[in-house]
């Protein structure tokens, strides 16, 4: 590709000592992810999914290798800088919506935006449209409980890019919804990849839904293996 990957992973080594074992998650693992690409990462329970997640979202250290974002090295910054880069540049999605219960749909996805200097009013307007492309126009003043899974999900995801990240990393956002719910949320999902052209990796074990994703890999050996 002409344009330079949004996110790259260079030989990531993440080890963890228990007792006097050392158990070694990621080996060398590389990736590297562009604007408008969907890459489900595919890997069975244990074999370092989450943990490769942390790194390329700059929320855990790797023993050795480097995390780009666009083209700039992020493991010697310092942490404000790293948090930075993680409120700018980088949203999260999780199996559970972790929304704020006491705030509406709307609220949740204000937050962040203000939290970041914008104004209220901007905030809402910003909020609301974004909402309103995931399909929850009808939704925006119910709070978390009023809400399905699949609407908690969509915005958890809203949430997440309330601030135009341009990586999204999602971990099994699916994983708690119905198929038919998993179905539409995912929807939303590459709709919004597409529209604003994030550079999304998302780990589920969702076979059929990673089929419909622009690239599969997996973790063997701490290694990412690309599966086409």
């Amino acid at each position: 590709m002409n344009t330079p990957p949004v996110l790259q992973l260079e030989a990531i080594e993440r080890r963890y000592v228990q007792g006097e074992a050392t158990l070694v998650i990621l080996n060398g693992a590389t990736l590297a992810v562009w604007p408008g690409e969907s890459v489900a990462l595919i890997a069975p329970s244990g074999a370092g999914k989450s943990t490769l997640l942390h790194i390329a979202g700059l929320l855990e250290h790797p023993d050795a290798g480097e995390v780009y974002i666009g083209e700039r090295a992020t493991t010697q910054l310092a942490d404000s800088e790293r948090t930075a880069i993680r409120r700018s540049e980088i949203g999260f999605v999780y199996q559970f919506h972790h929304l704020l219960p006491e705030f509406s749909a709307i609220e949740n996805v204000m937050l962040p935006q203000m939290i970041r200097g914008l104004g209220k009013s901007e905030a809402r307007r910003r909020a609301s449209e974004l909402l309103g492309f995931l399909g929850l126009a009808e939704r925006l003043n119910h709070r978390p409980a009023e809400l399905s899974g699949g609407e908690q999900q969509r915005v958890a995801i809203a949430r997440a890019v309330a601030n135009a990240p341009r990586i999204l990393l999602a971990d099994e956002p699916t994983g708690n919804l119905d198929p038919y719910t998993a179905n539409r949320v995912f929807d939303t999902l590459a709709k919004l990849v597409q529209a604003t052209e994030l550079a999304a990796i998302v780990a589920t074990h969702n076979l059929e839904l990673a089929s419909r994703m622009s690239r599969r890999v997996t973790i063997k050996d701490g290694q990412v293996i690309d599966l086409g």
